[in-house]
């Protein structure tokens, strides 16, 4: 266990219990517990393999590269269209989890196996994203804002595509590339404020 993380199961949530014992579980397996991204995260030789995180409606198992691994009891779970590579198991109380303890570390112990083989996800590239046209013209009107944007990283580059393609009005998409265009000149992701 590591000191630094045990705020997060400390802290009286909904999910308290449910969270203990995925931490009991992650453990078991022999893996090392880190405080990445706010939450717990279970890694293997530095490698992310499982992260525990809760929602209103539920907490969960995120397994990093979830889309490698079999998912012999289809239990997985693509949280939104737009993830690639991490597949989540969800739970509503500590009887599901408990049911499940077999099953999941077999889960944990596959994707420490793909860790092992070096297996990487085959990630979209950027350009296989929709360019939403308020973006592509601000582009082509800003030679210096299209410099900006390609010397990005292409996880951040992803991340801005996806920002702006979401809203559904004209007027909306424009205002985030606005908003976001100051942070692109300073070589930011979207996250990165």
């Amino acid at each position: 266990m590591n000191p630094e993380v045990d705020w997060f199961f400390e802290k009286d949530t909904k999910w308290k219990a449910e969270y203990t014992h995925l931490r009991s579980i992650a453990l078991d397996c022999g893996l090392t517990e880190e405080l990445k991204w706010g939450c717990p995260c279970y890694t293997f030789k530095g490698a992310n393999i499982v992260l525990i995180h809760g929602f209103k409606e539920y907490c969960a198992y995120l397994f990093h590269k979830g889309v490698l691994l079999k998912d012999t009891e289809n239990i997985l779970i693509q949280q939104t269209e737009n993830v690639q590579s991490a597949r989540q198991i969800r739970f509503t109380n500590l009887e599901e989890i408990t049911e499940k303890e077999t099953i999941l570390k077999a889960y944990i112990y596959e994707a420490i196996e793909v860790e092992k083989a070096g297996l990487k996800v085959p990630l979209k590239e950027t350009s296989e994203f929709s360019m939403p046209e308020e973006f592509q013209k601000a582009l082509d009107e800003n030679p210096d804002l299209k410099t900006a944007f390609e010397a990005l990283t292409p996880g951040r580059q992803r991340g801005y595509l996806l920002h702006f393609s979401q809203p559904k009005q004209s007027k909306t998409r424009e205002s985030r590339i606005e908003k976001c265009t100051p942070i692109i000149f300073e070589g930011k992701g979207l996250n990165d404020r």
